[in-house]
């Protein structure tokens, strides 16, 4: 998610809405907004069913603590960002999912752990070719 905040401008200048789903009701999803500052459209989907729908099914012990997520929160502190604990489930799969004008989905990333996103400039890419 930060790597999205990092190029917001990128996304506005191309007319890209982000809008972000979670399955966290409540006081934790109103933790999160808070906490990080969201900006965009947050999603609540409790009962799990865009997840399911969209193959983000539960991840293994390994995908969640393995190398990726460990290189990626070491990122993230020598960015000097704030790391969250989390509060619920680690192990629903997250993604990134592009939909274009029409409901066409152009990109469909299920992340194996929580350090598995496409990069910036390979959103950036696919949203220019579309």
């Amino acid at each position: 998610m930060t790597q999205l905040r990092d190029h917001e401008e990128e996304f506005s200048k191309r007319d890209v809405k982000i809008v972000v789903v979670t399955f966290e009701t409540g006081f934790l999803a109103r933790s999160y907004v808070e906490d990080t500052s969201l900006a965009w459209p947050l999603l609540v989907d409790d009962t799990r069913e865009t997840y399911r729908n969209y193959g983000m099914l539960s991840a293994s012990f390994w995908d969640v603590w393995g190398p990726k997520t460990w290189w990626a929160l070491l990122k993230e502190i020598v960015k000097g960002k704030k790391l969250i604990k989390s509060e619920g489930d680690i192990y629903q799969r997250g993604g990134d999912v592009l939909i274009g004008p029409g409901g066409t989905v152009h990109l469909h990333q299920i992340g194996v752990g929580p350090g598995d996103r496409p990069t910036v400039e390979a959103l950036l890419s696919k949203i220019d070719s579309i």
